[in-house]
């Protein structure tokens, strides 16, 4: 169990002008999906936890979806650069279910609770200006990034204080260069989400496994055009607009298997890109509920809630995630985390 006061000031720092208790911290806004998932015929083979088994269902096992923008904010700027975020409940027998949390950077922001919590502190939005032409090219000229440009009407933000943190905090610059100049996805369907942690997978011959998990969007990545005006609440109807009509839209769930020499409990660093893929499942969308308050927002997602074959790493991130995200969901008087074979 983490340090309560700990846990309590992490959620706290990341609540900024403009959010509301009421909702999450961060990744505020979004849409929920139900669908199915199918394992591949190779799945069982890796890993013997429930979903990827063969399916007694001809579809494969039920989930829920949630995708999100990761501002802290209630205000839509679907078209703002944004990191966005994908949360699925694979519902498994017996009333039993397992989660898998993403989002579309591929490293987090901090090694350990008490580095992230001087990060959220340092990286909370301060008034933003524009750079000139000259300063953009001393950035260059210093191999950093420019500082992006602030959308119309936007006053502050966390670029300017979270990249001077990194300048000073090397285990920070992955995750913020990437923030910072990620984009905006056409469609949640049109970007591709980590889950970023390191978990421990038991296969069928008993051998565990150090792995990473994907999301891969079948329809393939595509932003919008950063050199257009930005669009506002865009992405909940382009979700409804995608599956109507009997219409789906698939992911694809790669494991990334990892190998002696990487990191397995600092979510901070990128493994290599040439560790082996298995391609563990076809994630299906088929519905955005009608009211989503009930089935998205009232739900209590949480990386830890882990089922029998998937158990997490030693990553100090992970570990306090699981009491962060039940104490923003106690706070926003959210549904219980209903959780399955995990560890306290």
């Amino acid at each position: 169990m983490a340090d309560p006061k700990l846990v309590q000031d992490i959620v706290e720092a990341l609540d900024i002008p403009g959010g509301s208790t009421e909702k999450r911290p961060v990744h505020t806004v979004g849409v929920g999906v139900t669908g199915h998932f199918m394992p591949s015929p190779v799945a069982k083979d890796f890993c013997v936890a429930e979903h990827f088994q063969p399916p007694t269902n001809p579809e494969g096992v039920a989930v829920d979806v949630r995708f999100s923008n990761g501002m802290g904010v209630v205000a839509e700027h679907d078209g703002w650069s944004d990191v966005r975020g994908m949360a699925v409940r694979f519902h498994l027998k017996n009333g039993k279910s397992t989660d898998l949390v993403a989002m579309t950077l591929p490293v987090f922001f901090a090694p350990t609770p008490k580095k992230f919590l001087k990060f959220a502190l340092a990286a909370r939005p301060k008034p933003c200006q524009r750079e000139t032409a000259w300063q953009k090219i001393k950035d260059y000229l210093r191999l950093e990034l420019p500082m992006p440009d602030p959308y119309q009407g936007q006053t502050e933000r966390p670029n300017e204080e979270a990249i001077a943190f990194a300048n000073k905090h090397v285990w920070a610059q992955p995750a913020v260069i990437d923030a910072s100049s990620i984009g905006a996805p056409v469609s949640y369907v049109r970007a591709a989400y980590h889950a970023v942690h390191t978990f421990v997978v038991t296969g069928k011959e008993e051998e565990t496994r150090w792995v990473r998990f994907t999301w891969a969007p079948i329809a393939g990545v595509l932003n919008t055009n950063p050199l257009e005006p930005p669009k506002d609440k865009f992405l909940k109807q382009d979700m409804i607009d995608r599956l109507a009509d009997d219409r789906t839209e698939r992911f694809s769930l790669v494991m990334h298997i990892g190998e002696e020499g990487d990191d397995f409990n600092d979510s901070t660093r990128q493994w290599p890109p040439h560790r082996k893929r298995v391609m563990m499942g076809t994630l299906t969308l088929k519905h955005v509920p009608e009211d989503q308050e009930a089935h998205s927002e009232k739900l209590s997602f949480n990386p830890w809630h882990l089922t029998p074959g998937i158990e997490p790493s030693g990553d100090p991130i992970l570990e306090i995630r699981r009491d962060v995200y039940e104490y923003s969901s106690n706070r926003r008087g959210g549904i219980p985390c209903p959780f399955s074979g995990a560890k306290g």
